[in-house]
């Protein structure tokens, strides 16, 4: 049996030279020289290194100015040039003799793919040797076939390796059905039954279709049931941001990290940087100021009196009970807070707001102005619906309603940030940030004409983290309302900066936020999910803690702004010498 095995091995060995493969490296290193951890070991050298050239030039400058003749030296000098001689052989074994031999010695690759094939030849065979088997009967004496090398990449040419998804034959018949117009792209999953399949049959349709390659964007890798019907429609892949970390944000007495997505530079390092201001200074206060959802139908009558009758109405405190059971039958979380209204002409648009517990709502107030509708329809019968949102609301878009009257959660965050660290962490002064912010938030917002856009950039914080939580990003316009306010206390030793948002719209269950990714972002904070213990608690903490990353995200943009380092920083972090078209996704 054994001599059936030295044959079967000699015969694979056959067809390349054999190598012997090392089990354990018995090879001394240069890092051995001290019995310490390797990074003592380096900072031992070093100094010694340093300190005996520093030692020996000290004394030669001496000898030059007494006349002393360079080669007459003491015991003390001696052992100088023995440790700087020493201490430079270890640093050049440590860094310089590998770095020379790989541009030396560097081998081709066709040498490298010799010798991974061998290396992987010997490790099947050892791998065959080593089975444990109840009779030499059991043993498989065949040569089995060795995989294929892996795609060499070069610096003349990148393969690409993206997966590649294999059609069958019933695959192919569909792709045809629908690039012919035949199977309308829409209708696959429900047909297929498998949101992945679909996916996949669609994206190849659209590659055929459109002559473009769709190689860059992944496929694979993602949960397409988790989207069906709630987050996105005929997918053909998905998009990679990354997702960095600032903290930790000291808010409310407890720390955060808040995770951001971005293809921004400096954004997250950024807030990092007003993260750790604040910290610094005892941390920031976040307060809730209000908290509801609103949706604005438009209706019409034939006159405008009409129109004001029912405006009356709503308005009337003892017909909102019987409103506001007729809403909340909509929900257990939804209760209706408030009807405000508007007249134009004979038409008028009804504004209602309620509380949507930690959903961030949309769906939930819909539902029960819907109901209202269908009720009010009883006593109003010429009451025309033109529409379910008469952009009174007003969602997705700047307007003066809500910087005024608020949408989602209204939170002003504040905190007294240390004249010391204004100076060592933030690298300006009180009174420049609040000059600078009186001048540039306040006054130039004005010149403008900005609408609730007092501030230097609370768009990029809320967006960052609207995508790395699961929210609405279009509706970072409105939640983007921000004013931020700077003065200086305590003799303007200290500064003042408090930021308020009156229309954060968040939510912790439901749209993007059951994704697994984004679900992560949401656990990470601390407010994944509905609450148990008070329904709306979760979204309510994310709110804040939205404000206090704001909060963050402006202290070190004016700052950088006030010590003229914003193109600085841009250039250091915001530019890459990498040719991200040649990275392999």
């Amino acid at each position: 049996m054994e001599t059936h095995r030295r044959s079967s091995t000699n015969s694979v060995r056959s067809h390349k030279p054999a190598r012997p493969i090392a089990l354990e490296d018995d090879s001394t290193k240069a890092s051995d020289a001290l019995p310490l951890p390797l990074y003592l070991t380096n900072a031992v050298f070093f100094t010694l290194f340093f300190s005996a050239v520093y030692f020996l030039l000290c004394r030669w400058r001496e000898k030059i100015r007494s006349s002393t003749p360079l080669h007459v030296v003491t015991f003390s000098e001696i052992v100088a040039i023995l440790a700087s001689v020493a201490s430079f052989i270890y640093l050049l074994g440590f860094f310089g003799i590998d770095f020379v031999q790989s541009l030396v010695l560097r081998p081709s690759a066709d040498v490298w793919a010799t010798e991974d094939d061998e290396v992987e030849s010997e490790v099947l065979l050892r791998n065959e040797d080593a089975r444990h088997v109840p009779c030499g009967q059991a043993l498989d004496l065949s040569i089995r076939s060795l995989q294929p090398p892996a795609p060499i990449v070069t610096a003349e040419k990148v393969f690409d390796e993206m997966p590649v998804t294999v059609m069958t034959e019933e695959d192919e018949e569909i792709i045809r059905s629908v690039v012919r117009g035949m199977t309308p792209s829409y209708s696959l999953e429900s047909k297929l039954g498998d949101c992945k399949r679909a996916a996949a049959i669609r994206r190849e349709a659209l590659q055929r279709i459109t002559g473009k390659s769709l190689s860059g964007l992944p496929l694979d890798g993602f949960d397409y049931e988790s989207i069906l019907g709630q987050c996105c429609e005929m997918p053909v892949g998905y998009v990679q941001i990354p997702v960095g970390i600032a903290g930790p944000l000291l808010l409310n007495g407890r720390e955060y990290s808040v995770p951001m997505a971005t293809t921004e530079g400096c954004l997250v390092a950024s807030t990092n940087r007003g993260c750790k201001a604040i910290h610094l200074s005892g941390g920031a206060t976040s307060v809730l100021l209000r908290d509801g959802m609103t949706r604005a139908p438009v209706v019409r009558f034939g006159t405008a009196k009409r129109a004001a009758d029912l405006k009356l109405y709503l308005e009337d405190p003892e017909n909102f009970e019987t409103l506001a059971c007729v809403f909340n039958r909509s929900s257990r979380f939804a209760r209706l807070q408030s009807i405000k209204c508007a007249i134009a002409g004979k038409n008028l648009y009804l504004r209602f707001s309620c509380f949507t517990g930690d959903a961030m709502g949309m769906n939930m107030v819909s539902k029960g102005v819907q109901n209202v509708l269908d009720f009010l329809q009883t006593d109003f019968p010429d009451m025309d619906v033109i529409g379910i949102s008469g952009n009174f609301c007003s969602d997705k878009k700047p307007a003066a309603v809500n910087w005024i009257e608020g949408r989602g959660k209204s939170v002003v965050c504040e905190a007294i940030i240390n004249g010391d660290v204004v100076r060592k962490v933030l690298k300006t002064s009180v009174e420049s940030l609040v000059e600078l912010n009186m001048l540039k938030n306040l006054t130039g917002s004005a010149m403008a004409g900005a609408l609730g856009g007092f501030n230097a950039h609370a768009s990029n914080i809320v967006t960052a983290v609207y995508i790395a939580t699961g929210q609405d990003p279009a509706q970072n316009v409105e939640s983007s309302h921000c004013i931020t306010m700077m003065e200086a206390v305590n003799g303007g030793k200290d500064l003042h900066v408090s930021v308020t948002m009156p229309s954060i719209e968040v939510g912790t269950v439901g749209g993007g936020t059951q994704l697994a990714s984004q679900s992560a972002c949401l656990n990470l904070l601390g407010v994944k999910g509905a609450s148990k213990e008070s329904p709306g608690a979760n979204s309510i903490l994310l709110a804040t803690i939205v404000a206090g990353a704001v909060l963050a995200g402006e202290l070190s943009l004016m700052s950088a702004l006030a010590a003229g380092q914003l193109v600085k920083s841009h250039m250091k972090y915001n530019r890459s010498s990498k040719d991200v078209s040649k990275v392999s996704s």
